[in-house]
């Protein structure tokens, strides 16, 4: 930067050069799409359907659409906990509606999938601990 004659070597016009270019003709094509005999798996998709998610206080911490027949972590938690707190309101079924889940995986979720609570010990029997 501070020598002058490389800056004007760089800004200089070559007309050689600029011949030399305009006889270049670059053709470009795509190699031939092979199709491969696999069973139809690799066949376009339908549109997967999605829902918006039910999110409470937790929503920006969450996916706003899910597929149906899915939830997020934030709506397992919700539903888990409602389950907990009421469960002759959220229902196994109420939550499957609800949800858009099935029936089987919602009573699965609910009989293997347990929130924890935290418990805080009074101050006066941390020493019998």
């Amino acid at each position: 930067s501070d020598r002058p004659e490389i800056q004007e070597e760089i800004s200089k016009k070559d007309d050689r050069l600029l011949t030399l270019l305009k006889d270049v003709y670059v053709e470009s094509r795509d190699p031939p799409v092979r199709v491969k005999d696999g069973g139809g798996e690799h066949l376009p998709r339908k549109q997967e359907e999605k829902r918006l998610t039910k999110l409470g206080h937790l929503g920006e911490l969450d996916v706003k659409k899910v597929p149906k027949g899915k939830i997020s972590l934030v709506e397992a938690l919700t539903l888990l906990n409602n389950h907990k707190l009421q469960p002759e309101v959220w229902t196994a079924e109420k939550i499957a509606v609800e949800y858009s889940l099935e029936l089987k995986e919602v009573h699965s979720l609910l009989e293997f999938f347990i929130p924890f609570a935290v418990r805080e010990f009074p101050k006066d029997t941390k020493k019998a601990i």
